[in-house]
């Protein structure tokens, strides 16, 4: 049985790291959960910062504990000698490591007789239920979110339709400047977005594709935006799908059954849900209406991804809403996000994101599902 838990990274990019400790650090340093004790090890230059910002039960120096390994004789005194003298006087024997653990390190603690059991993702259970303090940090984020897509919207709504293309004050309009606005207006309030996806045309039925070069009138613009708070920590997913110009009835009636399916996502979501039925479900409901989804010409067309993810300290954490067997509870934070995509047509996805309640589900983002621009 392990008698300890053992991660040593860098929180900036372990979100279990930040969620264990609520430290924020560039480097990777030590942190271990011994009998319900946490304890970070921390170099000079953190020691102090991390006694004052951390939730932890004790932060060491790791100079100080280098200097004593080497006195009881450690030739190296690194990361591995010195859990060894820590984990000597705490008697642990065999620690839970994540799948991410580094392997040189892990390989070290086992010469030094450690057993190391990797505890498969998520690490920490209890991080997919949300608590009162994390779920307002996640309506923050999406609030601010959603005022940035506002501020893209109103700017495509300004575009002047030339021939097939969108142009604004004389010049191509482009994903690449509404992505600029997009991530300009989330910096003035403190959220990072990052290879946010500006796609139209055919660029939009690659659902990944962040998108590039002037966008189209006519044709359905996809704007998935998913920023980080730099407060919190917490993350927002929203997709918007907009048209400027006339779209074709086929546009029309993808929109539509998007958001039927968003429906059919909102009415199931509830503890004790199979996450895999609710998307089985809304796939279900675009193979009746004739959107059926599988290779054509060598490329995926249809509905060809998952219902949705876990959203959180990660932009895609546990559960998911899709192809594997997901239990939901009271707590989880979730998207939902549908979508089609047609080479003759364009993409479509709407994406909002959602509390599981004790009886339902509460989608937590409000902004508009409008398709047509004026």
């Amino acid at each position: 049985m392990d008698n300890a838990l053992l991660i040593v990274a860098a929180s900036e990019q372990d979100a279990n790291l930040y969620y264990a400790t609520r430290f924020w650090a560039p480097d990777p340093f030590i942190f271990t959960q011994i009998a319900g004790k946490k304890i970070l090890v921390m170099s000079d230059l953190e020691v102090d910062r991390a006694r004052a910002e951390s939730r932890v039960d004790e932060v060491l120096s790791m100079s100080k504990l280098q200097a004593q390994a080497r006195k009881k004789g450690a030739v190296s005194a690194g990361t591995a000698e010195v859990l060894d003298l820590l984990f000597k006087e705490h008697g642990v024997k065999q620690a839970a490591v994540p799948a991410s653990f580094p392997v040189a390190l892990a390989d070290r603690l086992r010469e030094l007789g450690y057993t190391l059991n990797i505890r498969k993702d998520p690490f920490f259970p209890e991080r997919m239920v949300k608590s009162k303090e994390e779920v307002e940090a996640i309506r923050e984020a999406i609030r601010l979110t959603e005022d940035a897509i506002k501020s893209a919207i109103a700017v495509i709504a300004q575009a002047e339709i030339k021939g097939e293309e969108l142009w604004l004050r004389g010049r191509p309009l482009t994903s690449e400047l509404i992505r600029k606005t997009l991530h300009l207006t989330l910096m003035g309030s403190d959220m990072l977005g990052r290879e946010t996806i500006v796609a139209g045309g055919t660029q939009a039925c690659d659902p990944h594709c962040i998108g590039n070069g002037t966008l189209r009138a006519h044709w359905p613009i996809v704007m998935d935006v998913f920023p980080v708070s730099m407060k919190s920590r917490y993350y927002a997913d929203i997709t918007r799908t907009v048209v400027k110009g006339k779209p074709s009835e086929k546009v029309k009636t993808m929109h539509r059954l998007v958001l039927e399916g968003q429906e059919i996502g909102f009415e199931m979501l509830k503890p004790g849900v199979n996450g895999k039925e609710v998307h089985q479900a809304i796939l279900a409901h675009f193979e009746k209406n004739g959107f059926k989804t599988g290779e054509v010409d060598s490329r995926m067309q249809g509905f060809f991804h998952g219902t949705g993810h876990g959203l959180g300290l990660e932009i895609h954490e546990a559960p998911r809403v899709g192809g594997v067997n997901d239990i939901l509870q009271a707590g989880h934070v979730v998207t939902v996000e549908p979508g089609l995509y047609y080479l003759d047509a364009g993409g479509i996805r709407i994406e909002d994101d959602v509390l599981i309640t004790p009886t339902g589900c509460e989608v937590l983002s409000t902004s508009p599902r409008t398709l047509q621009l004026d």
